[in-house]
């Protein structure tokens, strides 16, 4: 298919089904190929049907197409698909702009193959002829884009051609949902809710919670130390596992606004303390140096035995138990809470792009609901004069402010206990003037960022 005079490419109907050959007669697919077509699937699973991406790329129980992979296409799956996500919007406007018309209704598998390939020649270091190649082999061998195959080509050669041009048309349009950049202008303002949208596509960084001196640490290891003593690895691109100090369980990976609840607690020795939702297990880790007694809690059986294999890596211990927190009946026995709800997760784009289109605005007011169910029972179990860390790595006031307040309104024996921006030198920006924390990704932008998160203490009288 030729280009038209301007450019762009004249869409052709031919016979979907001519020349199709069944399995049996399935020819060797292409080295790459094999890759392209698991990007696209995965794809449309998160896009298409809000498939979380962290299941489907889990090296022991991920998506089949993933698993059949060696390992280094399945690093080149991972780094397709967390571009395509980072910057969604952007390779869709720039697809639309070089189409006369839009894809028909139901071309989704073409319109995945077409942001992939879009994807690599855009934003990653594969070769332009590589990408387009594999593209239209792909679109050849489905039967439902066969018909679209020289489409494929030539908008792809014209973003090879014209790749400057086109990256530099798109660069206003923020990179999440439109439903998300509403919400985030409403609670945030503008010019912070684009700074959000923009801190998503940097790269994150490594963070490490260490056991003891974190300056040392910082030293040893190459990195930057930050204002709660998180050690960051700038850039880092290895194997976590590789670095000094794991095998004998000096430090966990934990991003620098996790690290923040469990530190509100301050000295815990000889406390009652229980970590609810507890896995992975690094909040549980930084409670036991703490000095507290704790008591990990989490429902899920897989989730617990994760959080279990952590804490002896590390060399600490702490009783645990599987059991829906909501069934725990002791109450008053503890002197202090840590629940680290679950939430939405959208304070964790720079990690997690596919969060933001695997959700919407239905699924933050259910977690928010159940939040709110939580922290009700959560608070019948703290003693007077105990004290409960509410948080999550949401960046949405109703699964945070929002909900507590609620909580405090009908029960007049508890009181919020206000975060002293002294006390937290480097991170007074994260405490509001409510006196909680709530940091978003655009804070700590020239240190390389943070993840979104809330978390406030709430002392029962």
């Amino acid at each position: 298919m030729n280009d038209t005079p301007t450019g762009k490419p004249k869409k052709k109907i031919r016979d979907g089904n001519k020349g199709h050959r069944g399995p049996s007669s399935r020819p060797v697919l292409k080295p790459g190929l094999e890759a392209r077509l698991a990007a696209s699937r995965l794809l449309a699973a998160v896009v298409d049907r809000k498939t979380s991406l962290d299941g489907m790329l889990d090296p022991e129980h991920g998506n089949p197409a993933f698993l059949a992979l060696n390992d280094a296409d399945r690093g080149l799956v991972k780094a397709i698909l967390q571009s395509a996500l980072r910057h969604l919007p952007r390779i869709e406007a720039i697809i639309g702009q070089l189409l006369d018309t839009p894809l028909p209704e139901g071309a989704r598998s073409l319109h995945h193959l077409l942001v992939v390939a879009a994807a690599q020649m855009l934003y990653l270091d594969v070769p332009d002829h590589s990408a387009v190649d594999l593209a239209v082999e792909q679109a050849s061998s489905d039967p439902r884009s066969r018909r679209f195959s020289k489409l494929v080509n030539a908008v792809l050669r014209r973003i090879g051609r014209e790749k400057a041009s086109l990256l530099t048309a798109v660069e206003e349009i923020p990179c999440m949902p439109d439903w998300f950049m509403r919400r985030l202008s409403e609670v945030y303002g503008e010019e912070h809710a684009l700074a959000i949208a923009s801190s998503q596509l940097a790269p994150p960084t490594i963070d490490l919670t260490v056991k003891q001196d974190p300056a040392a640490w910082a030293e040893k290891l190459g990195g930057q130390l930050m204002p709660n003593g998180t050690v960051r690895l700038d850039r880092f691109r290895g194997s976590v596992t590789a670095l000094d100090g794991f095998d004998d369980g000096s430090w966990w990976v934990q991003d620098v606004a996790a690290a923040i609840p469990a530190k509100l607690f301050g000295d815990l020795t000889g406390k009652r303390v229980a970590d609810l939702c507890a896995a992975p297990g690094g909040k549980t880790a930084q409670l036991v140096l703490a000095g507290g007694n704790v008591l990990a809690v989490e429902q899920s059986a897989s989730r617990l035995k994760r959080l279990e294999a952590n804490l002896a890596r590390l060399r600490l211990s702490a009783e645990t138990l599987c059991v829906n927190l909501l069934e725990i009946s002791d109450r008053g026995v503890f002197d202090a809470i840590l629940l680290d709800a679950p939430c939405s997760s959208t304070g964790t784009t720079r990690r997690h792009p596919d969060v933001l289109w695997t959700k919407d605005a239905a699924d933050i007011a259910k977690l928010a609901a159940l939040q709110e169910k939580l922290l009700r029972h959560a608070v019948t179990l703290l003693k007077p004069g105990g004290r409960l860390v509410f948080s999550n790595c949401s960046i949405d006031p109703s699964e945070g402010e929002n909900l507590v307040d609620r909580v405090l309104m009908d029960d007049r024996s508890l009181k919020l206990e206000l975060v002293q921006p002294a006390d937290w030198p480097g991170l007074e920006e994260a405490i509001t003037a409510r006196g909680e924390f709530r940091t978003t990704p655009a804070m700590l932008a020239e240190q390389g960022g943070v993840d979104g998160f809330y978390a406030c203490v709430i002392a029962k009288i």
